[in-house]
């Protein structure tokens, strides 16, 4: 489905249309869930959060006006409500690497490092992911878009309304936390200038 059919559908649901909305839902539905998944953590508030996004994008899509594409729209409604969700839960607890690569593994690597020391790997991904959800908001959202769900460097910046330089520096400095997160729990071992996830770990 190209961009000009998102937008012809996205003019047809303004005006009512339920098929042409629901059209377009099939298509970014699953993308709109592993976001909040990943941001959320637990699959209940990710589909609570996912049911909110989708009632906001009906409740506001005649307010679409093609100023960006509409999946940027779509992912920018995603993570601000994630976001507002998160703020929401932390209240209630308090009450009661800068460079275009493509993933995770660049975390961890430096100029000794092989491709084959990835650390998404089976033994290391839940650590990875347990570590992510203890960042800082901004950091686990820029982190989440690049890293997992594997945006470029210009969509995270229209979908999280920053600068392209705000976006490279979050995302560096949120792969240096994770790396200091990951040595601090002993989940990553540095050796002779090398980091590799510890045998035997979470995953």
């Amino acid at each position: 489905m190209t961009e000009n059919m998102d937008v012809y559908l996205a003019g047809k649901a303004a005006k009512g249309d339920v098929d042409a909305f629901e059209t377009l839902i099939m298509k970014y539905e699953k993308t709109i869930y592993n976001i909040a998944l990943r941001m959320m953590t637990s699959p209940e508030d990710a589909k609570d959060v996912s049911q909110n996004v989708l009632i906001k994008i009906y409740n506001n899509i005649s307010r679409f006006k093609g100023d960006s594409l509409f999946s940027t729209w779509i992912y920018r409604i995603t993570v601000n409500t994630c976001i507002d969700e998160m703020r929401k839960n932390k209240r209630k607890t308090e009450i009661s690497m800068d460079d275009e690569d493509t993933g995770l593994s660049r975390i961890i690597q430096d100029t000794a490092a092989s491709p084959e020391q990835s650390i998404v790997e089976k033994e290391g991904y839940n650590s990875i992911i347990n570590a992510i959800n203890e960042l800082p908001e901004e950091y686990k959202t820029v982190i989440t878009l690049r890293d997992i769900e594997g945006f470029s460097y210009q969509d995270i910046a229209e979908i999280t309304e920053c600068s392209l330089g705000t976006v490279k520096s979050r995302i560096s400095r949120a792969r240096a936390k994770l790396k200091e997160l990951l040595l601090e729990k002993g989940e990553l071992i540095e050796s002779g200038g090398r980091l590799t996830f510890k045998k035997g770990g979470k995953g």
